[in-house]
């Protein structure tokens, strides 16, 4: 397969599906749509809705009746609803989806920083993220990472999505490190995945001269408070394959990483373990991410002993 054919195929033709996608979540908010299904034990993993289901079911066909390319992929959802026999069951890259990240804020009502997001990964590397905030914003929120550019700004539902992407000023590495919007000016580290223990770890995060802040204290989507420079990076037990990587994505790009904070070395996607309580594929262990590479040394340092496994029991 070519590579640049695939990621150039996902920017021209995502971006509708995606907009659409949004506006079918934002609607749907306003109706009772819980569902019952995950038991990992943490009400962040657990939430799920109809309006999952729904996105995912509508962006997998957008991918199957796509580019012909796409289907010599595979595919990875968070959810089991889509036409996913349609794609490869062995390929060099995966097409990844989590059809509504943070479901329990979008569930109870209590923030809109919830986000539909789609990434292309290789093994080792990811080749390309779009992640859209349906309510972020008067008409929404758009990251891209595409190529060697970083692009994030509000949506404008009068001109087609792509247009609107590519009318965004690319934040490239070495605008990264030059502007004030850059490294160095934020310290907020956004944190996730420590069960009961967010806040106790944030504030450890905190005394080592970072300003930790736990998943339900933050008021948005960490790959656009990340793409503008917002928060410095994150900190996440055992992230999963669907979303975390667009954070990822972003790092690289702006010439930081993602690390296992006990050895410091980059994350990959051949290392992963099914969490059969969640019902998603995950990395091991707790991994740091940012584009500065101090914020990262900061991390692993504060992180390296902490446990690495997921459940207690």
């Amino acid at each position: 397969m070519d590579l640049n054919h695939l990621v150039s195929a996902l920017h021209h033709a995502l971006p509708g599906p995606v907009r659409w996608s949004g506006s079918v979540a934002r609607r749907m908010r306003q109706f009772n749509i819980a569902l019952e299904d995950k038991k990992s034990g943490s009400s962040n993993t657990d939430a799920l809705t109809l309006a999952d289901l729904t996105v995912q079911e509508l962006l997998v066909g957008a991918l199957r009746d796509g580019d012909p390319a796409l289907r010599h992929c595979r595919i990875a959802a968070e959810e089991t609803t889509g036409d996913l026999l349609r794609f490869a069951s062995d390929s060099p890259y995966t097409l990844c989806l989590d059809p509504i990240d943070g479901t329990k804020q979008y569930r109870d009502k209590t923030g809109n920083g919830y986000s539909v997001i789609l990434t292309l990964q290789g093994r080792d590397n990811m080749h390309y993220s779009l992640v859209m905030l349906p309510e972020w914003g008067p008409h929404g929120t758009w990251v891209e990472v595409y190529g060697d550019r970083v692009v994030t700004g509000p949506d404008d539902p009068s001109r087609p999505a792509g247009e609107v992407l590519d009318s965004f000023p690319a934040i490239t590495r070495e605008r990264w490190n030059t502007t004030p919007a850059g490294r160095g000016e934020s310290k907020k580290i956004y944190m996730i995945g420590f069960q009961k223990h967010d806040r106790a770890r944030a504030q450890l995060v905190t005394e080592a001269g970072l300003e930790g802040v736990a998943a339900d204290d933050c008021p948005g989507s960490i790959y656009e408070l990340m793409a503008s420079g917002a928060y410095a990076g994150s900190l996440i037990h055992t992230p999963n394959i669907y979303d975390f990587p667009a954070s990822l994505h972003v790092a690289r790009v702006l010439g930081g990483d993602s690390l296992w904070v006990h050895n410091q070395q980059p994350v990959n996607f051949h290392e992963t373990w099914m969490d059969e309580r969640a019902k998603m594929l995950r990395l091991p262990g707790i991994v740091a991410t940012s584009p500065d590479r101090r914020v990262l040394d900061t991390l692993c340092r504060v992180a390296r002993d902490w446990n690495p496994v997921r459940y207690a029991d």
